[in-house]
């Protein structure tokens, strides 16, 4: 077995116990939020002045358990950041690290942020919007599997969202993103969004429309930001290398 091989075989090794330490804290997580999937629930719900409406026990095992796994993937969120960092710190030039490092807590704050946008903003507007479509003509009758599984079709997709400006930020400052090359696909991009957009949304245009275009800007934000940090990186690599010649 050659240098090439061995090397290739420590990476591998290295990224599978990264991916490890991701997946346990994702189990631990999951845990801590199952633990208090109740006062989870309250908070959500606390507002809303009536209970809602079960069809079966184990509708309430859904309910707790797709609670728990958004606390899950928003405490994985920086312990995977923390996990990419680590591995790829050894190919990293110091100030590359410096800048690296200073992503994770705003990864798992821009996911809360997301999360925020998704529920005071999004969330809101929507059912405001379907009810009044049958109002007169229907009474709402909501069961907690529907009303949590709408809840979270509203939320998580922008908590995730949130995180595309860091992510093309982190991606470029470690060198696997030009943003540059993304820009060509740009069309591609706005095609993907929109159906994710009408994936999560009710079928109608009004909320396809209130989903897609922050998702299309929080894109096109990302693809920004991504310049400038890309831009400043070359400035500083000619840098360097003028240094070195001198």
């Amino acid at each position: 077995m050659n240098y090439k091989e061995l090397h290739l075989i420590d990476h591998m090794d290295e990224l599978r116990k990264r991916l490890i330490i991701s997946a346990v804290a994702f189990i631990l997580f999951l845990v801590l939020g199952l633990i208090f999937a109740k006062n989870i629930y309250n908070f959500f719900m606390g507002n809303l002045g009536y209970k809602l409406m079960v069809l079966g026990p184990s509708d309430i095992i859904w309910i707790f358990f797709h609670l728990a796994t958004v606390i899950a993937v928003a405490g994985t969120i920086p312990v995977l950041a923390w996990q990419i960092w680590l591995f790829v710190k050894p190919a990293l030039k110091p100030f590359e690290r410096k800048a690296a490092l200073t992503y994770i807590p705003a990864l798992f704050l821009l996911f809360i942020v997301g999360l925020m946008f998704g529920y005071f903003f999004i969330f809101p507007n929507i059912m405001t919007f379907l009810l009044k479509m049958g109002d007169g003509l229907m009474i709402p009758s909501f069961t907690a599997e529907k009303y949590v599984g709408f809840l979270i079709d509203m939320t998580l997709p922008f908590g995730i969202a949130f995180e595309m400006p860091l992510i093309l930020m982190f991606l470029t400052t470690l060198g696997i993103l030009n943003p540059y090359k993304i820009v060509k696909l740009r069309k591609y991009a706005y095609f993907i969004l929109v159906i994710i957009a009408s994936m999560i949304s009710p079928p109608e245009i009004m909320s396809h429309l209130s989903v897609a275009v922050p998702l299309i800007l929080l894109f096109e934000i990302s693809i920004f930001l991504s310049k400038i940090v890309y831009k400043k990186k070359q400035k500083r690599m000619a840098l360097l290398n003028t240094e070195d010649l001198e």
